[in-house]
């Protein structure tokens, strides 16, 4: 079932975010919710996109974190956002991210709220999984996750490891950025919980960032996406939708 979807930018207490809602039928309360945390783009087309389809396929509230407060990848080079993503401070971001996520959770009073990110949105997803009991779920495409940050930095290993949520993660074998290693610890992490599902998918030939429709020029990319998309909407609904 597909929903009509009413979406826009938004204001929660002085942070910018893009929200997608579906339109329920008369008389129907919504109760689940996505937080949605950008790659590098920021809220760009693409992220945009997800977000739509977020609400209109899986039919909950999708809410995207405005990494660069109001600049994205619709209007700023690349290697520009990636110089920000240098300087990006995991206090600053998460404590952005769990402002939006109280939002849907305490203003909203959505019953069931999951997190889902791609690259550094995927790194953000695990760690606030591992600091929020609650949520439904925690999805993360291709995190960048690559065990060789400083002191300042969080742990996104360890807060792996302290997910109570059901998790669904997806990696490329040919991430260049992130390494094998990473993922392999990653991996371990989610085993080792004594609660909730892990679902692991990996591509082995895939590329890091598989899932941006600029990669799929790429057939190995492309097909990545194929499978893991659908399948992560159906995830979605089976974490968030009340039995």
């Amino acid at each position: 079932m597909a929903f009509e979807v009413e979406s826009g930018y938004v204001d929660i207490g002085g942070l910018r975010a893009y929200r997608a809602a579906p339109r329920l039928t008369v008389g129907a309360e919504q109760a689940s919710g996505m937080l949605v945390l950008p790659m590098v783009t920021g809220i760009g087309e693409q992220v945009r996109a997800w977000v739509d389809q977020l609400a209109a396929e899986a039919g909950c509230v999708a809410l995207a974190w405005d990494t660069w407060h109001g600049k994205s990848s619709d209007d700023t080079p690349f290697d520009e956002l990636r110089a920000w993503n240098e300087v990006l401070r995991d206090d600053e971001a998460l404590d952005e991210q769990t402002r939006l996520l109280s939002y849907l959770q305490d203003e909203l009073r959505l019953e069931r709220v999951g997190v889902i990110g791609w690259c550094l949105g995927g790194r953000f997803a695990l760690i606030l999984g591992g600091r929020h009991a609650t949520l439904a779920n925690v999805i993360a495409f291709h995190p960048t996750v690559t065990l060789d940050a400083g002191e300042e930095v969080v742990n996104t290993v360890e807060r792996t490891r302290q997910i109570k949520a059901p998790v669904f993660l997806a990696y490329p074998g040919k991430d260049s950025i992130v390494p094998w290693e990473s993922f392999s610890a990653l991996q371990t992490a989610l085993q080792s919980r004594p609660v909730a599902a892990s679902i692991v998918h990996l591509y082995p030939e895939a590329k890091h960032g598989f899932s941006d429709e600029r990669r799929h020029g790429e057939e190995v990319n492309a097909c990545a996406y194929r499978l893991s998309w659908p399948q992560t909407l159906a995830f979605v609904r089976a974490t968030t939708v009340s039995s």
